[in-house]
């Protein structure tokens, strides 16, 4: 799905026009960009969290010349870690076993 498509869902859902809703999911991505390059994190309880995360500097190889080893430096990335609640709308719970 593409921005504009959520958009779009975003514009049915809550009775909005297209272009509406579309400042809409704009802002709310770059609120999460802007809270993100500080260094903090954006919990929503029941979707996920949103949050930075270190990545230590590590020796790799060359995809092109195997042999040879590069350093990969050290960074920091955006992670998203999924809430109880969207990991069971996405697969829900099955049964539980009769003993």
């Amino acid at each position: 799905m593409t921005k504009a498509e959520l958009a779009g869902e975003v514009a049915k859902s809550a009775g909005l026009t297209k272009a509406k809703a579309s400042e809409v999911v704009d802002a709310f991505f770059g609120a999460i960009q802007k809270i993100l390059s500080k260094g903090d994190k954006v919990q929503a309880v029941g979707f996920g969290t949103f949050e930075v995360q270190h990545r230590a500097a590590r020796k790799g190889r060359n995809p092109q010349k195997p042999t040879e080893v590069i350093d990969i430096p050290a960074k920091t990335v955006p992670v998203f870690r999924a809430g109880k609640a969207l990991k069971e709308a996405v697969n829900p719970p099955k049964g539980k076993k009769k003993k």
